[in-house]
């Protein structure tokens, strides 16, 4: 829904790749930047106008960098501080690690990929051994696992299937707080400065919903983790949009010399 303007090269190659070794390359999330979405659309409907709606798109995405940032120090045992803001989303994640007994190694959390083949970089959350399985962990504090976030994960799959052989699936781990109705069971989601209700998991009442005046409980971090073990196809769409996304931007990848 962002509509990008670069001032010059160095602004396009910064907003849109890395340089490696020299060399630049589009990122991943760039590259499938250029697929509508479909949720986003409804939201922007839903605002009041594009300037309100972009306001809490971005701080949606500095609240979800936070709890990037304190899970990656935490991974790497840094100690970071836990802002308050995010703390039910952080323990959750801390105590679903621990009983989990997901293991990483710090080489392995925010590795930079690659793939020389086809000619993209991405940063990976972390490759991580789960259920004693070796795979892509991509980290998402949204509200649901979206099918968008398959295209991205199976990018990172392909750069990294020759140097990690026995790499064998991937990952989605979704971290969210939310708070529920102890009357009517809806869950209330407080995030860019947006409360958004919904209803609960086992409720379908919604005229109960609309007409109650909720007994918000405290606010609950919320956890989900799902595998994509099969990522081939996934890879096929994936270059799909990045040949779309060449096409849309090729006068600024010929002046950087990519195409």
């Amino acid at each position: 829904m962002m509509f990008d303007s670069y001032k010059d090269i160095e602004s396009f190659k910064e907003a849109s790749g890395y340089t490696i070794d020299g060399v630049w390359y589009p990122r991943v999330t760039k590259i499938i930047s250029i697929k509508s979405k479909p949720a986003l659309l409804y939201f922007y409907a839903e605002a009041p106008n594009y300037r309100a709606g972009h306001a809490i798109t971005q701080k949606s995405a500095e609240e979800g960098t936070l709890v990037h940032n304190i899970i990656e120090g935490l991974l790497l045992n840094k100690n970071p501080i836990i802002e308050e803001s995010v703390r039910p989303s952080i323990e959750a994640f801390q105590k679903f690690w621990r009983e989990k007994n997901i293991q990483v190694t710090p080489e392995l959390i925010e590795k930079r990929v690659v793939s020389f083949d086809h000619r993209y970089a991405g940063t990976v959350d972390a490759i991580a051994l789960i259920d004693g399985k070796l795979g892509v962990l991509d980290i998402k504090t949204s509200q649901s696992i979206y099918r968008d976030y398959n295209l991205q994960t199976a990018a990172y799959m392909d750069a990294l299937k020759n140097s990690f052989q026995n790499l064998q699936t991937r990952w989605i781990l979704r971290i969210d707080q939310v708070q529920t109705c102890s009357l009517c069971g809806a869950i209330k989601r407080s995030k860019g400065g947006r409360e958004k209700v919904r209803i609960g998991k086992n409720n379908r009442n919604f005229s109960q919903v609309r007409q109650c005046e909720h007994a918000w409980g405290e606010i609950l971090g919320e956890i989900e983790l799902k595998e994509f073990p099969y990522w081939q196809t996934d890879f096929e769409a994936f270059l799909g949009a990045k040949k779309l996304w060449e096409w849309e931007n090729e006068d600024w990848l010929k002046k950087v010399g990519y195409l």
